[in-house]
């Protein structure tokens, strides 16, 4: 099929049949991608979807591609994606488990949303503005799955695996790279399209902008997000894209702590953390001596903790230096 160049996925999908449930469906859904996208709007009618090879006419019938069995049921039962959380840094331990099957697109969508529930949200805080941002970068996650769906080898029946480890993200799909692809291209930017019937209708979709930019995306992102470099690897007839977690965030390339522009992680606060925040919402001016009396810990714990809490972006300094006092940002945590 490499050699003729043929795309599985524009083949026909014997016995599938075509409805008009399911055609004018999957019309609106790639109306709304393109919409949130924020492509230019037209309407999508089976007329589009048979220019795109989605849909065959064939005397005077219309028949159903693989690529429109993929895009509108759960019909191959290799066509799902496998999210699981893992205690550690191997696949020893279960934490949770997902599988999600049906429209492709749909898939995407619900495997990211899996990812993002599960590694920590942080807080950016800009003056007296808290903003929440997750610890891997959104694109990057998004991007790492929609690749994996795009280019996967679907004459196997394995299916995507997404995995999130105490230190990294992994996206597993099948398929090595296509037709005589080498790894250097890759990294350089090139790219040749296995599976052209998805491959078009996700760039309809405004879920790929160009080819040969994902993986190029992928290290944009986690540099920008102060990560370490991701790692790719194909092997077992596989390709496997790890983007790697940190625990404290980098801001150019600095820890960033105590700034007036700071990323940090929340955690599970210690006693003496939540002992703080309780006096301090009953008096928004003790210093850290009469937390220390109050509490019975030294000075010094108080400071180290109230720096911790401040990096948290839980309570920040308001006011002049000789009339300064505490403002918990966290409401909740009064409650």
């Amino acid at each position: 099929m490499e050699g003729d160049r043929i795309s599985w996925d524009e083949l026909t999908c014997v016995g599938y049949p075509v409805s008009e449930e399911a055609t004018e469906k999957l019309c609106q859904d790639i109306e709304k991608f393109r919409k949130k996208a924020g492509m230019s709007e037209h309407s999508v009618k089976k007329e589009q979807l048979i220019n795109w090879k989605i849909l065959k006419q064939s005397e005077g019938q219309l028949l159903a591609t693989n690529a429109y069995a993929l895009l509108t049921s759960d019909y191959f039962s290799f066509s799902k994606t496998q999210c699981a959380v893992f205690k550690g840094i191997d696949r020893a331990v279960f934490l949770d488990k997902r599988e999600f099957i049906g429209p492709i697109y749909t898939q995407i969508e619900e495997a990211v949303d899996f990812v993002l529930r599960n590694i920590r949200l942080g807080a950016t805080i800009d003056g007296l503005v808290r903003k929440e941002k997750y610890e891997l970068p959104p694109e990057a996650i998004r991007e790492m799955i929609i690749n994996a769906h795009c280019h996967r080898n679907l004459l196997d029946e394995s299916c995507i695996q997404v995995a999130v480890y105490d230190e990294r993200l992994e996206v597993t799909s099948t398929g090595g790279l296509y037709n005589g692809l080498t790894y250097e291209e890759v990294m350089n930017g090139h790219s040749k399209i296995r599976n052209k019937g998805i491959a078009n209708i996700f760039s309809q979709m405004g879920l790929v902008e160009a080819w040969g930019s994902g993986i190029k995306r992928i290290l944009n992102a986690a540099e920008e997000y102060g990560l370490s470099k991701p790692r790719f690897q194909e092997f077992d007839n596989m390709f496997r894209v790890e983007l790697f977690r940190s625990s404290f965030p980098m801001t150019n390339g600095k820890e960033s702590i105590g700034e007036a522009s700071e990323v940090v992680w929340r955690t599970d606060l210690n006693n003496t953390q939540q002992k703080i925040i309780k006096l301090l919402s009953e008096d928004h001016q003790l210093s850290a001596v009469k937390l220390a009396e109050k509490i019975g810990v030294a000075s010094r714990n108080i400071e180290n903790n109230i720096k911790k809490l401040k990096k948290y972006g839980i309570i920040i300094r308001l006011g002049s230096q000789k009339n300064s006092y505490w403002e918990i940002v966290d409401k909740a945590l009064q409650e």
